[in-house]
């Protein structure tokens, strides 16, 4: 019989979770779309937990054009009120103009540096930061990159990216490697 590996213990409470954390948590992202995927849910994520974004992230990506930001930026106030009647997605709608603030944002930074992942791998010389924690308690919350990377945003006009956020957001797309020591995923996500 197979040994089961060790998974970060977030990841066992529910198949959705499991999936995410073994196929694309931490995993070093440099594909513009899903950077602007994961920078929207992560922002969508302030205040709920991150089991409801996995959830509703497929109607989510329906709901705002496969997250493509050339064409949220052309979303008016009546497609607001719409997205707002979508019980499908999060209905908050702070966030729903942040979304269609910060693709203007991601946009403006494609243009300046060619293209996001430039701009945002930067703030880690290109290289993932690896952690080397052991308990789940040990990973902080937000760190002075985070505050950094929060800071630089918000310079540019993007909402619903504070440290907190900015900090899940660089463990989710690989920029940090925090995969606890004992997770099979750890060495990987290198």
């Amino acid at each position: 019989m197979p040994k089961e590996k060790t998974l970060c213990p977030w990841a066992l409470s529910d198949p959705l979770s499991r999936l995410y954390h073994n196929e694309e948590w931490g995993l070093p992202c440099h594909d513009d779309h899903r950077l602007f995927e994961f920078l929207i849910l992560e922002g969508m994520q302030a205040g709920l937990s991150w089991r409801t974004i996995l959830q509703k992230r497929e109607a989510m990506r329906k709901a705002f054009a496969n997250f493509e930001p050339k064409k949220i930026i052309r979303f008016n106030a009546a497609k607001v009120e719409k997205l707002l009647q979508n019980e499908k997605i999060i209905r908050n709608r702070l966030k729903v103009n942040s979304v269609i603030q910060n693709a203007k944002g991601f946009l403006a930074i494609q243009k300046e540096f060619g293209n996001f992942h430039t701009y945002l791998w930067a703030f880690v010389d290109n290289k993932p930061m690896v952690n080397h924690w052991e308990k789940s308690e040990d990973v902080p919350a937000k760190t002075e990159l985070s505050d950094k990377l929060s800071k630089d945003l918000k310079k540019r006009g993007f909402n619903f990216v504070g440290s907190t956020i900015c900090y899940a957001y660089m463990q989710a797309i690989g920029l940090v490697n925090d995969h606890l020591t004992s997770c099979f995923r750890h060495k990987l996500c290198k």
